[in-house]
């Protein structure tokens, strides 16, 4: 099967291998829950998406976005300023 996202920044660390990654660092409310939106549209139902974001809102945001589009939110973490949200596409 060939990468149908191949454009998509995968990370060697502690994150999984099949995350399609977006980069919401310095944008604030709403915009990082709007990247994302459009980015889900695209994904394949059961698809990963990992968020890194700044935004202090941004963990409950992804809570209500997730109640709203169908999608399981599978983590949320915070280090060093930067929260990582990952989340399911239903």
């Amino acid at each position: 099967m060939a990468d149908d996202h191949p454009a998509d920044e995968h990370h060697a660390d502690e994150h999984h291998a099949d995350d399609h990654h977006l980069d919401a660092t310095g944008l604030k409310c709403p915009l990082p829950v709007l990247k994302a939106r459009k980015l889900v549209k695209g994904l394949a139902p059961g698809a990963v998406l990992r968020v890194e974001a700044t935004d202090p809102g941004a963990p409950a945001d992804f809570e209500a976005f997730c109640a709203a589009q169908n999608c399981a939110l599978l983590e949320t973490s915070e280090a060093d300023g930067v929260y990582t949200i990952r989340l399911r596409k239903g």
